[in-house]
């Protein structure tokens, strides 16, 4: 669920929206940190290492460049002083980098991207919903075997705002077919958004029967 949720953070960094932009989003949202201050927080050479294994091993699953291109300048996050944002002696407190700006729009322009404007609210919507389509399948898959399990994982050990119930809970309180009808609209604005956005089976399934993740 993480790997997806971290994907469209990406994703969204690429086509117009800056780390701390998508960062204080989530956080008013109610989570307790954003995906880039998390990223700086663990360590971005976790995720490279993980990335530069698969394609070392041939496996190809989308994941922005700039995450790389961002890990080979040696900007780990806080254990180097620098990140997705850059940190001051003794202060853990993320302060935005005119290097990382400079970075996310070189790559905008060497790869021909038009950056366009994200609402906050977007921002929320496709990072929530890219997380709960995957907890979808996993659900399907038996991997976990309520979605309240996935709920208390998330709320426990994701520092999800336990007032928003977990993700399964929020997607139920906005309505399935709303959340299916929304990644629709997210996966008509191209042919990468389509395949992202493909909802899970179960998700499809519940929502056009009008039913909801805990009383599935």
């Amino acid at each position: 669920m993480l790997e997806y949720y971290r994907r469209m953070s990406s994703y969204l960094i690429e086509k117009g929206a800056s780390p701390e932009q998508v960062d204080k989003a989530l956080e008013k949202f109610g989570l307790a940190m954003g995906p880039f201050r998390m990223g700086d927080l663990a360590g971005n050479d976790i995720g490279w290492a993980v990335r530069k294994h698969r394609y070392a091993q041939g496996v190809t699953i989308p994941f922005s460049e700039i995450s790389d291109r961002l890990c080979e300048m040696g900007r780990f996050g806080q254990k180097t002083g620098a990140g997705w944002y850059r940190y001051e002696p003794g202060n853990r407190n993320p302060i935005p980098d005119p290097i990382v700006a400079k970075l996310i729009a070189d790559y905008r322009h060497e790869k021909g991207i038009n950056a366009r404007k994200f609402s906050d609210n977007e921002v929320v919507e496709r990072c929530m919903f890219a997380l709960v389509n995957e907890g979808a399948k996993i659900l399907e898959e038996g991997i976990a075997q309520r979605a309240s399990d996935v709920d208390m994982t998330y709320i426990a050990g994701y520092g999800f705002p336990a007032w928003r119930g977990g993700p399964m809970f929020w997607a139920d309180q906005q309505g399935l077919y709303n959340v299916v009808a929304r990644m629709k609209e997210f996966a008509a604005q191209s042919e990468e958004d389509a395949k992202f956005w493909q909802p899970a089976p179960l998700l499809a399934r519940l929502a056009a029967e009008g039913k909801s993740f805990n009383a599935a």
